[in-house]
């Protein structure tokens, strides 16, 4: 039986998780749950009421990464999105940190959740933070980043992997957010962006959610 997933599609946490499945080729069950009026048995799914969280079996989890680590652990006959080895392994993870502790608060909360979340809920979108990340607080995480990814391709091992997913789904929320990655002082991340955005994971979820901000804005 296969896995249920537990969240909302444009959650860049949620869609870290579902990218990792579709990666590595698993199938799993999608049940949509908000961050807004959960319903009372989440709670015992995600004791803090974050998404996403899982049921795998008797197994229940929480956490984007805990997820994806118990998954990668489950089925260590797949193609290894956390690194081959233990140096590989530390990288990922400090990397995969690194954009769910750093950027997230300033592509997604910063700019996705004034610009595309606030005004379907009729709030004001705070023009202000959302300037004050794209313009202050962002861009020394980018040159970090761009620094660390260098001529390669992927940020670890000359492959694909979680590195390379947790960095992407929080520009996809900046993007539909309405802000790209400036190519031309960070060439390198936006190359990386536009190679791993063309992947058919990416392509199996991004259409989806477009239609669900549309639908929200009321463009559809």
């Amino acid at each position: 039986m296969s896995p249920t997933l537990y969240g909302a599609p444009l959650s860049p946490f949620v869609r870290k998780v579902r990218l990792y499945l579709l990666e590595k080729g698993l199938d799993y069950q999608l049940e949509i749950v908000t961050p807004f009026g959960q319903p009372a048995w989440f709670r015992e799914l995600s004791p803090l009421g974050r998404i996403p969280a899982m049921r795998d079996g008797d197994v229940t989890l929480a956490d984007s990464s805990v997820i994806c680590q118990y998954l990668e652990e489950k089925h260590p006959q797949l193609a290894p999105l956390y690194g081959r080895d233990a140096e590989e392994r530390a990288r990922v993870r400090w990397l995969e940190k690194y954009s769910d502790y750093e950027v997230a608060p300033l592509a997604t909360f910063g700019v996705f959740r004034n610009r595309a979340l606030k005004p379907t809920m009729g709030q004001p979108c705070d023009e202000a933070a959302v300037q004050a990340a794209l313009t202050d607080k962002l861009p020394p995480h980018f040159d970090y980043l761009e620094k660390a990814l260098g001529s390669a391709e992927y940020f670890v091992g000359e492959r694909l992997t979680m590195a390379d997913l947790a960095f992407t789904t929080q520009l996809i929320n900046m993007e539909h957010g309405g802000e790209r990655l400036d190519a031309e002082r960070w060439p390198r991340l936006a190359a990386h962006y536009e190679r791993i955005t063309a992947r058919d994971s990416v392509q199996a979820v991004v259409p989806g959610e477009q239609k669900i901000l549309a639908k929200l804005s009321g463009r559809a």
